[in-house]
């Protein structure tokens, strides 16, 4: 990295940092700073040694130095006449701060003699900025060191106090020395001091010579000059001539008048200040001139006066004489007469107040602010006293008294000074003379209130003073006959009242009434009366102004123009200080429209009216800008368009639009004269209306007025014709004011129509037009042109000047393209602004490599940090590579960065942008980054490749500022370390592998990285800083990272043990606390300043939680009662935000933290099973969510609708909360009537649009169309409402709501529409499921039905599964059991009737009666489809048609007189869907190849391979998938058996009781249709009918099947639970008893119908008699082992106790029942 700061700090570095500009702004920094470096400023230039043979033996000897800096440091003591160290200390400086070139280079260019003479040149410029700067540093201490405003005001007094003995004495040596030099030449300073260089040394020297004049001035402006000090003073300077006879006179040229100005000017100061003109004013006013140190100096006085009497031939001497000729005059008046008379009129004749004048207006433009207010100061107490001593008259012209007066009073405290003093004295006399002449002569009274004004104040009382005047002075050529005078003809008396203007009535006016006396005197241009008047001077301007509009287009219009000036520039000056004053000026300001239409509408316009006019409505605009706007834009002086403004490229041609008087003036007047007041004051007045954000309608009127400076100007005001220096750098700066200020409007106001707005007008030219390439080309200004600038000025390094203006106006092209960067709408193209931005130039030409330049300057912190926030911008969107931009010098800039980035007293904004500006160079600019990360590759061990950090590694320096010993800092602040995180953060999300492998076995950087973890916030009361909140926040998502990107094993060990002390010192806590408090604190106070940083740590803190849930071992987060504790406060902070309704930010963050709610309640089950209970909080937020703006809460409402769902799997309902339940079943119920009806809405409004045209011209569109998701709220609410319903077990609750609300309805309605349209199939299946759950209580079920669930179901449901499908039925597809679709709905339907009947019994029999004769056909097809499909889908539909048919079995009778032939085609479908069933059970291996074969879903997709590794076996894998198919195989078995033992039950409905039909002889047959045909054989085929011998098929196959499962209870082979194989036995069993009881009843049916001949009875007989003896013997054997028990739990059949120890066999009902019927056939 580079090299450590040097001891001794550069004298621009103290400056910078005294001055406030650095890192070090504590008052004791500075007075640190003071301490170490007080005597070097008080030595001065004398600091900097000449050479000298003894520090040439020292630096040879020093072993410390190189021997190239060595030879190179004795170059520059050579060239610059320094010491030889010193010369080694510049050049270490310089290459600390000002080397543009890398240090590798640096040998080459010192052993290069061309690229290291122009290195030595560099080297002194750079020293002669800090000979400067040393000076500017005392300069700034005399300054503030009285300055009670000031922050550092006692330590600079401090410091002053130590300087203030030998500082004038050696200042003063040193000017000497300085005027005395002699001028370098090629013999003595080598061959390097060219002619051209000699001009730059003198003209160093006269900068020095003015700087240090400029420091004894302030100084003898605190402190007294003795007498001896003045002699010698005055005559140093009259020797130098003032400036003028410099010893190398010769080398002064023209740019160098101002400096020797400059010097004049304090020479003169420094002078007039040593008389003390204030102290002898006051010994004069109190009659103590002796007290002055003068009174007795004769001798002294006699020297001065015969120094001074040869004084006079230059304008410098005119302050000193006139301060002497006072001091004379007051000390001894009859001594001194003729000298004072004698001096004085040199004075005058050196017209000494326009010198004045002069001088304080150029201190005031090129000088410290604070310099020429105490040269004001100086200058105020000499007029004072000059006006109090002498007679006006006699001293020259009045107006260039008053010039001097009024540029005085610019310093603010002398306004406020002079209200206080006596109007009869001193600048009061000056005042009084005015009046004198008013309203004659208005300019010098209006001149002088106009310069009074500084304050509301002062402001009140220039407005009252001028309200009530009692004196009008007129003057005439001969005694008017309306007037009598006295008869010496001094008293003159009106005989008749005068109306002062010839102005029409009804027209404001003056009215002198009859009898006013008036003074009269003879003057040289007639005779003067000063009429005893009282009146308003405001009524009298108005007047002025109406008489102006009158004469306007007349010969007398100039007359009146200088008349009216001075008024409209009081006007403003009035209201800008005191707005409160402009509702008085009312008459007066309105008339200013009609005068600027007027004035610029002439042909020879008088511009500085006009300004002054524009000027004032500048001011009015900044309060009222839609009233002045309203006004202006009838006078016709601004741009205006002609046709209305419909679309961009109207606007952007400018078609219709007309330049207006302003425009005319512009191009008429102005650019031919060169003079541009009149555009200065039109761009201030457009931008304050711009500010005044408008409405969109008065905005778009200003589209013209903008154009026009887009189009106009910004592209072009570089080459007109200017008069005055700094001008054009001015207008630029307004132009891109302007432009700034509409690029950050507010959107608000915008209308929204096709016509473009201000800013979308602005945003398209800057990209589009030249207007952004006039842009670009003040960007591309360059840091040497702004430094050759500074350099130039005359100044002492004030705030402003030409080379200030230039940075303003780079600063604002930065901002500004910044901001069209960030506004412009995405395109697929690049904009020619784009373009110009990041096109490749030639040796680092391009804009990229100017714009990264600008880090190398030093004046202005904000322009690099601009200017770098730029390049930010750049490399994120635009497409191109910065490192290829910088070309050769991209090491240069680089390594610049670097320095100030590493530098201590750096400004920390400037480290802040260059680290987010690396940030995002992370992710958009990989070569860019790779530079800065600056890693050294070597081949590690293994082959593999192993990163160390390069010398110039941007890392070196964020690990610095994350060392935990550097932290607290006054170089290392917590925003930076803020930034170096978020870098960090960055290289972490973007896996740069080689820069965190490095990072990561870093000595102690997991400790220094989490440090902030480890830290504790501000409590409650104190606001943490946002810059901490997000340090925390990006350590926490680092950690995140790394967790889940690298294996456990491979985490280093030093993280392992930070996870460890997270958890063992209790920080997950600690954080969980901090978080819920800030989500409070939010909650409280929504306006917070760290909101965004509060938000972003609320999120990596949920990031860390989610992460934790699954990598619980690696974050050490195991505990339960840890994770109940964070889940709570979780809870806590959610419940916090949601209660807020009304407050968006806490909406957001209430949205946040659901998310985490819900994925804790997911993942941590277990542990939040003992929590407090949940569902009361969780209620009191979804009431408060559902009051919130339903667009904004849609996610969130959906959120807490899972959790609910989720608590109440967890903990269900206890007695606690049943309370709860009414509420939150009216809250959930209330939703899904409300996203019902929305659902209606959007899916009959999808439905129209699909149906209507593309040129249809419908309109009415729902607001926001309701879509149907998985997740969506619709479908959580019914969820969350069925799992309510669960809950309420006696559906009490339920009822009350259906009651309160008509949900049920909004539910079916949608429910219809929905199955009718085949959409929104997610709410669709939870609704039926929500109606399930209701059916299975009668009062459920009858509201259900009561509903019209028939209506809606019943028909629609034909929409399911009827479709264009050529006649194949789609319903049995392939699809997985689970999977949402519209097979299932139809399931759920069959469900949802069978539940409903099973509950309502009879009254709901019409219904299913209804329901299954509308869908007879799809009942049918499922019943057959089982043969050829085995899907679990199609199975699971069949079970369900089978429930449903034997619900409807149980009314038989109902079910013939209604539907007699579907009755009998159900019938003979059972038999065959159990001829089926029993076929495809005995077959295991049929089985499994039709599933192979046919459906494929013998292996469902991922479940083999799952468990299998790369490197597993074969055998392994193909056993795995063999035990796959063996569970797919079982499970369609088991669904096989539910069928064919609800089939069997079925169909015994359909048949006779067994019990019955043997007792029961008299029973009618013909009820009972015969089933089964008298078959015996076992054939299973579709082509056979069912026989006896399927019934007794199914009997073996399911006693088979016991057997096996015997079998595989004895082996222990079975992977199976108990509980399973234990219900697989009791639904054989089942499935075995209805099967006999079947086969029984048919039996005995076919043995008492007399239709069946006796053969087949006696064959049915027999049969039977030899099958069921059979399987009495098999079950017998079964029974003794141990039989399960049946679920049927009958009369006819009791179950069996399992175990090993069952009932007898003889016990057994289903061995009963066959013994019982073999009895009964054997008789």
């Amino acid at each position: 990295m580079a090299d450590s700061e040097i001891c001794v700090r550069s004298s621009r570095q103290l400056w910078t940092i005294l001055l406030g500009r650095s890192a070090l702004r504590e008052p004791a920094q500075i007075e640190a700073e003071l301490e170490r470096c007080w005597e070097r400023l008080l030595q001065g230039l004398s600091y900097y040694r000449p050479p000298s043979t003894a520090s040439a033996d020292k630096l040879k000897a020093d072993k410390t130095v190189a021997a190239p800096m060595k030879e190179f440091g004795l170059r520059i003591s050579k060239l610059l006449a320094l010491d030889e160290q010193q010369s080694v200390g510049i050049l270490q400086s310089y290459l600390q701060e000002d080397y543009r070139g890398t240090r590798d280079t640096l040998k080459t260019v010192l052993q290069d003699e061309r690229q290291s003479q122009a290195l030595l040149l560099k080297i002194a410029d750079y020293y002669y900025e800090e000979r400067m700067c040393l000076l500017r540093c005392v300069l700034l201490l005399l300054t503030y060191f009285q300055d009670e405003r000031h922050p550092y005001m006692t330590e600079y007094a401090a410091c002053v106090g130590k300087l203030e003995k030998d500082l004038v004495s050696k200042y003063r040596q040193q000017f000497e020395d300085l005027i005395k030099a002699e001028a370098p030449t090629w013999e003595t300073h080598g061959n390097m001091m060219t002619d051209g260089q000699v001009c730059r040394w003198f003209r160093q020297c006269l900068r020095e010579q003015a700087l240090l004049l400029e420091v004894l001035f302030l100084y003898y402006a605190y402190f007294e000059m003795p007498c001896t000090e003045l002699l010698s003073f005055a005559r140093l300077f009259k020797e130098l001539g003032f400036g003028r006879r410099q010893t190398n006179r010769h080398l002064v040229d023209k740019s160098m008048d101002p400096l020797v100005d400059r010097i004049g000017s304090f020479s003169s100061l420094i002078v007039v200040e040593g008389m003390d003109i204030d102290f002898l004013h006051k010994c004069a006013l109190e009659d103590r001139t002796d007290q002055h140190q003068f009174h007795n100096t004769p001798d002294l006085c006699k020297e001065m006066d015969q120094m001074l009497v040869t004084f006079g031939d230059i304008p410098h001497h005119g302050p000193v004489l006139l301060g002497w000729v006072l001091l004379r005059h007051t000390l001894s008046p009859e001594d001194g007469a003729a000298a004072v008379t004698r001096l004085g009129h040199i004075t005058l004749q050196l017209d000494v107040f326009s010198y004045l004048t002069n001088m304080l207006q150029a201190l005031s433009t090129t000088g410290n602010n604070c310099t020429a207010s105490t040269a004001r100061m100086c200058i105020y107490g000499l007029l004072s006293f000059v006006i109090t001593s002498f007679e006006e008259d006699t001293l020259g012209s009045q107006q260039h008294l008053v010039n001097a007066v009024c540029e005085v009073l610019a310093a603010p405290s002398l306004a406020e000074l002079f209200w206080e003093s006596k109007p009869n004295m001193g600048l009061g006399m000056i005042l009084d003379g005015a009046i004198g002449v008013f309203p004659h002569k208005p300019r010098p009274l209006l001149q002088l209130l106009t310069a009074l004004l500084s304050d509301k104040p002062t402001a009140k009382k220039v407005y009252m003073f001028l309200d009530k005047m009692s004196f009008y002075t007129e003057v005439y050529k001969h005694k008017p006959n309306d007037v009598e005078s006295s008869d010496d003809e001094t008293i003159w008396r009106r005989k008749a009242p005068k109306l002062i203007y010839p102005l029409g009535s009804g027209q404001t006016n003056l009215r002198m009434p009859l009898g006013v006396l008036g003074q009269a005197s003879v003057a040289p241009e007639g005779l003067v009366v000063r009429w005893e008047y009282n009146y308003s001077c405001w009524s009298l301007f108005t007047c002025e102004i109406e008489m102006l509009l009158h004469v306007v287009s007349t010969a007398d219009v100039l007359m009146h123009c200088e008349r009216v000036k001075p008024i409209l520039d009081l006007v403003y000056q009035v209201i800008n200080t005191d707005w409160s004053v402009s509702d008085c000026l009312l008459p007066l300001t309105s008339r200013i429209y009609m005068l600027l239409q007027r004035l610029t509408s002439v042909i020879n316009p008088p511009v500085d009216v006009i300004t002054s006019c524009v000027n004032c409505l500048t001011v009015l605009a900044a309060r009222q800008p839609g009233k002045v706007w309203s006004s202006l834009h009838h006078t016709g002086f601004l741009p205006f368009t002609s046709s209305p403004l419909t679309n961009m490229a109207q606007c952007i041609s400018a078609d219709g639009m007309r330049a207006g008087n302003y425009g005319n003036l512009l191009v008429l007047i102005e650019q031919p004269r060169g003079e541009y007041a009149v555009t200065i004051a039109f761009l201030k007045l457009v931008t304050t209306l711009v500010k005044g954000q408008l409405g969109s309608t008065q905005s778009r009127g200003l589209i013209p007025c903008v154009l026009l400076v887009l189009k106009e100007m910004l592209p072009t005001y570089h080459k007109w014709r200017y008069n005055t220096y700094g001008v054009r750098e001015r207008i630029g700066c307004l132009i891109l004011e302007l432009v700034h200020a509409i690029l950050n409007l507010s959107a608000e106001g915008e209308a929204q129509d096709s016509a473009p707005s201000l800013q979308a007008l602005c945003i398209y030219s800057l990209a589009n037009t030249e207007a952004g390439q006039a842009v670009i080309n003040i960007m591309a200004v360059g840091v040497d042109t702004i430094d050759m600038v500074l350099a130039g000025q005359p100044s002492s390094g004030g705030s402003e000047g030409p080379g200030q203006v230039l940075i303003q106006t780079v600063k604002l092209a930065f901002s500004v393209t910044n901001n069209v960067l960030r506004l412009k709408p995405a395109s697929d193209t690049m904009s020619p602004l784009e373009q110009a931005l990041t096109q490749h130039g030639g040796h680092g030409n391009n804009l990229i490599a100017v714009l990264a330049k600008y880090i190398y300057h030093k004046h202005d912190p904000a322009l690099p940090r601009l200017a770098i926030q730029l390049l930010k911008r750049l490399a994120s969107v635009a497409p191109m590579s910065v490192y290829a931009c910088l070309g050769g010098d991209a090491s240069a800039i680089r390594d610049a960065f670097l320095m100030r980035l590493q530098s201590h007293t750096e400004d920390m904004r400037i480290k802040v942008m260059i680290l987010e500006f690396l940030t995002v160079a992370v992710e958009t600019q990989p070569g860019l980054i790779e530079l800065f990360l600056n890693l050294e590759v070597k081949d590690g061990s293994e082959g593999s490749k192993e990163f160390s950090l390069g010398k110039w590694s941007c890392l070196a320096v964020v690990l610095e500022l994350l060392d935990c010993r550097q932290q607290g800092q006054y170089w290392c602040p917590p925003l930076l370390q803020r930034s170096a995180l978020a870098f960090l953060h960055a290289l972490w999300t973007d896996r740069r592998d080689s820069a965190l492998c490095v990072l990561r076995t870093r000595e102690k950087f997991w400790e220094n990285l989490t440090t902030p973890l480890f830290g504790t916030l501000p409590s409650n009361s104190d606001t943490p800083e946002p810059c901490v909140l997000e340090s925390c926040a990006f350590v926490m998502k680092i950690i995140g990272l790394e967790v889940y990107y690298v294996h456990s094993e491979s985490l280093e060990g030093s993280l392992k043990s930070v996870l460890q002390r997270l958890a063992s010192q209790r920080r997950y806590e600690y954080w969980s606390e901090c978080v819920r408090s800030l989500v409070c604190g939010v909650c409280e106070d929504d306006s917070l300043r760290s909101l965004n940083e509060t938000q972003t740590l609320i999120s990596a803190w949920r990031t860390l939680l989610i992460l934790s849930t699954s990598h619980s071992d690696m974050m050490q987060l195991t505990e339960d009662s840890v994770r109940c504790k964070l889940f709570m406060d979780v809870l806590e902070g959610t419940k916090a935000a949601l209660m807020v309704p009304q407050s968006l930010p806490c909406l957001r963050l209430g949205s946040m933290m659901t998310t985490l709610l819900l994925i804790l309640l997911k993942q941590w089950k277990s542990e939040l099973g003992s929590a407090p209970p949940l569902l009361p909080c969780l209620s009191l937020m979804l009431e408060s969510v559902l009051q919130a703006d339903p667009r904004l809460m849609e996610r969130t409402k959906a959120k807490l609708f899972s959790c609910l769902i989720s608590a109440l799997q967890i903990q269900g309902l206890n007695g606690g909360e049943i309370s709860q339940l009414p509420q939150l079943l009216l809250c959930v119920c209330g939703t899904i009537q409300d996203e019902a009806l929305a659902l209606i809405d959007s899916t009959r409004h999808m439905t129209q649009s699909v149906e209507v045209q593309e040129d249809s011209m419908e309109t009415d569109a729902p607001r926001n169309l309701q879509t149907d998701q998985r997740d969506g709220v619709c479908v959580l609410a019914l969820h969350l409402c069925k799992e309510l319903c669960l809950a309420d077990e006696d559906g009490e609750q339920w009822l009350l709501v259906v009651r309160k609300l008509p949900v049920l309805p909004s539910v079916l309605s949608a429910l219809e529409l929905s199955l009718r349209c085949k959409k929104n199939l997610y709410f669709t299946e939870s609704a039926l499921h929500l109606l399930l759950t209701l059916a299975r209580t009668p009062q459920g079920a009858a509201a259900v039905a009561g509903a019209g669930v028939l209506q809606s179901i019943c028909l629609p449901l034909l929409s399911v599964y009827e479709g264009p499908t050529n006649g194949v039925t789609p319903a049995f597809s392939r699809r997985a059991q689970d999977a949402p679709c519209w097979p299932g709905v139809y399931r759920l339907c069959v469900c949802l009737m069978e539940s409903l009947l099973k509950t309502l019994r009879y009254s709901f029999i019409n219904e299913a009666l209804d329901f299954v004769g509308v869908h007879q056909e799809r009942i049918l097809q499922c019943l057959n489809a089982v043969r050829t499909v085995q899907s679990l889908a199609c199975l699971d539909e069949a079970d369900h048609t089978v429930g449903f048919l034997l619900q409807l079995s149980a009314f038989t009778k109902e079910w013939q007189f209604h539907l007699p032939q579907l009755l009998r085609d159900i019938q003979i479908n059972l038999c065959y869907l159990c001829q089926t069933c029993t076929y495809l059970l005995h077959s295991k291996k049929m089985l499994q190849h039709c599933l192979q074969a046919k459906n494929g879903e013998a292996l469902p997709a991922g479940r083999a391979q799952r468990g299998g590794q790369p490197g597993a076996k074969a055998s392994s894998t193909a056993d795995e998938r063999e035990e796959a198919e063996q569970k797919a195989v079982q499970a369609v078995q088991c669904s096989l058996l539910k069928i064919l033992s609800k089939t069997l039950n079925t169909l015994q409905h359909f048949t006779p009781d067994c019990c019955q039909i043997l007792l029961d002889q008299c029973m009618d047959l013909a009820e009972y249709r015969t089933l089964f045909v008298l078959s015996f054989s076992p054939a299973l085929d579709s082509d056979s009918a069912p026989s006896f011998g399927t019934l007794l098929a199914s009997i073996n196959v399911a006693l088979n099947m016991l057997g096996e499962e015997e079998k595989k209870k004895g082996a222990a082979a079975s992977a199976v639970s108990s509980e399973e194989t234990q219900a697989l036995k009791s639904l054989l069993m089942f499935t075995m008893e209805n099967c006999v009881c079947v086969l029984i009843s048919q039996a005995v049916r076919c043995l008492k119908d007399s239709a069946v001949p006796p053969r087949d009875k006696q064959r049915l007989k027999q049969e039977l008699s030899s099958e069921l003896s059979t399987l009495f013997s098999s079950l017998s054997r079964f029974f003794r082992r141990g039989s399960p028990s049946s679920p049927a739990g009958g009369p006819q059949t009791k179950a069996g106790t399992p175990g090993p120890k069952g009932p007898a066999e003889g016990q057994e009902p289903l061995v009963q029942l066959v013994q019982a019927f073999l009895r009964h056939i054997q008789r």
